[in-house]
Order: structure tokens, then C-alpha cells, then sequence
């Protein structure tokens, strides 16, 4: 057969790329609407709705949910966050520092408190520290306990990601400050870290919703009813009602601030990428 020939033979039929992957995105669609038509109708939802669903329970935990419980958590992760972020800070620069002793200590203190569970360190600062130096009180209180506690483990992580904002912004811009007379120092503070932040806010954003959770170990610290978060208020009513509606209720007012807190965080980044073109 010759080249000709070839030519001429009429080509087999068969689906492009494009209509393929319109196939495959739609074998997906009908596997995921069958997969919750299943889960819909073998789901006893009577059960749940008496199990988690019980609307006289739910009414007696207002307010106090939200003006005790939702406050508590809210000023447990604001305080512990702020610590961690200052600690953070500080942890970053002196990973950076030139200085051999900062360097080693700033890697081993990120080494130890993100490889030791939340929990360990609840209780370090519960136990350990009041044995270590009897008489001490920190300051607070509860407060200032769980601040501490969540500060040292958020730290770790946010001066990892301090460490690299702060790398991540181009060597220029420190070469540029120091030829306009900046001192190293003021440059750093004036030029890199701001625009560092604005590379980092989205993993810091990740860290506050984390310690927005990890505040839930305050319980490890014993605390008074009036210093109950949203988990041990949940939990305490759940066991006196026998029904666990109240711990749905407390993760929906989790959802209350975690989800508010992403969107305004993405028009946060919107923002900035809009200014910088």
C-alpha cells in the first residue's frame, strides 16, 4: 500500500482529549451523587436528630455559649497567638543570625516544641512548672497559662514561617535600604518584615485556626466553670444531658469564626496581590 493509499484510508473514529476528560469529569460527578444518595437513604437521620439535634437542649446553652464558652476560646487563642507570634518572632532572627549560639538554639527550641504533642505541653506548664519553681505564679492566671502554652508550640511554627517570608523577599530590597542609609536593623524592620508578612499571612492565618482548636486542651490545665472553652463547656453538658447536641452546637460555633476568618483573610490577599500590581 503505498503512501497515497494510506492517505485515503478513512480514519478510525474515536474521542479527542477534551471529550475524554468530559467524560471523565462526569463519571466523577455521577459517582459522587450516587455516593450521597447511598449515604442519605441508609442514614438512620431519626437517631441522629434525637442524638444531636434536640432543639430544647440546644436553647438552654444560650448564652452562655457564646458569652462564656465562644469568649473564653476567642481570648484563650487571641492571648496565645499573640505570644506565639512575638516568640515567633524572635526564634525567626535569630535563625537568621550570623551569631553560631542564636542559630543553635533557635533550631533546637523549633525541633523539640514541634515534635512534642500540644497535650505535653499543657501539661509541662500545668505541673512541671509549678514544681520546678514552687511559689510561682504566672501571670493571669489561667489566662496567662494557657497564653504561655499555646504561645511555645505556635512559635516553633510561625518562626519557621517567619524564616521564610523573611527569605522569600528578594535580596534587593535590603541592598536598596542600606544604599538609602538604612542601618541593617531598621531595614529589617522598616522594609523586610512588612512585605514578609504579607508573603506569610495566609500559613499565620492556618496557625490561628490551629490554635483556635488546640485551645480545647485547656481542660489539661483545670479550669473553673467560668473559665470553661467551647469543647469542656460542650462535654460537661453533654454528660449532665445525656445527649450530645451540645457538642454539635460547640463545633458550630467554631465554624462561626473559622469560616468569617478565611474569607476575610482571601480579600486580605486579594488586596495585596492588587497592590503590588
Amino acid at each position: 500500500m503505498t503512501a497515497t493509499d494510506a492517505q485515503l484510508q478513512p480514519r478510525k473514529k474515536g474521542l479527542s482529549r477534551r471529550q475524554k476528560r468530559s467524560l471523565s469529569r462526569g463519571i466523577q460527578y455521577v459517582v459522587f451523587v450516587a455516593v450521597v444518595i447511598v449515604f442519605a437513604v441508609s442514614a438512620d437521620w431519626g437517631r441522629l436528630k434525637n442524638q444531636f439535634a434536640q432543639a430544647d437542649i440546644a436553647d438552654q446553652m444560650f448564652p452562655d455559649v457564646i458569652t462564656l464558652a465562644l469568649k473564653n476560646t476567642v481570648l484563650y487563642t487571641l492571648s496565645g497567638f499573640v505570644v506565639g507570634l512575638v516568640l515567633g518572632m524572635v526564634i525567626a532572627l535569630m535563625r537568621l543570625s550570623s551569631v553560631g549560639p542564636y542559630r543553635w538554639f533557635a533550631g533546637v527550641y523549633i525541633e523539640i516544641f514541634r515534635g512534642l504533642p500540644a497535650l505535653l505541653i499543657f501539661i509541662f506548664i500545668g505541673v512541671a512548672v509549678p514544681l520546678a519553681f514552687p511559689g510561682t505564679e504566672i501571670i493571669g492566671g489561667t489566662y496567662g497559662k494557657v497564653a504561655l502554652a499555646l504561645g511555645l508550640v505556635a512559635a516553633a511554627y510561625m518562626a519557621e514561617t517567619i524564616r521564610a517570608g523573611i527569605q522569600a523577599v528578594p535580596k534587593g530590597q535590603m541592598e536598596a535600604a542600606r544604599s538609602l542609609g538604612f542601618s541593617p536593623a531598621r531595614a529589617m524592620v522598616s522594609i523586610i518584615i512588612p512585605q514578609a508578612f504579607r508573603i506569610i499571612l495566609p500559613p499565620l492565618t492556618n496557625e490561628l485556626v490551629l490554635l483556635f482548636k488546640d485551645s480545647s486542651l485547656v481542660l489539661f490545665l483545670g479550669v473553673t466553670l467560668e473559665e470553661r472553652e467551647l469543647s469542656k463547656y460542650g462535654r460537661d453538658l453533654a454528660s449532665t444531658t445525656a445527649n450530645s447536641t451540645p457538642i454539635l452546637v460547640a463545633g458550630l460555633c467554631y465554624l462561626l469564626v473559622t469560616i468569617p476568618l478565611g474569607f476575610v483573610v482571601r480579600r486580605m490577599e486579594a488586596k495585596a496581590q492588587e497592590a503590588v500590581k
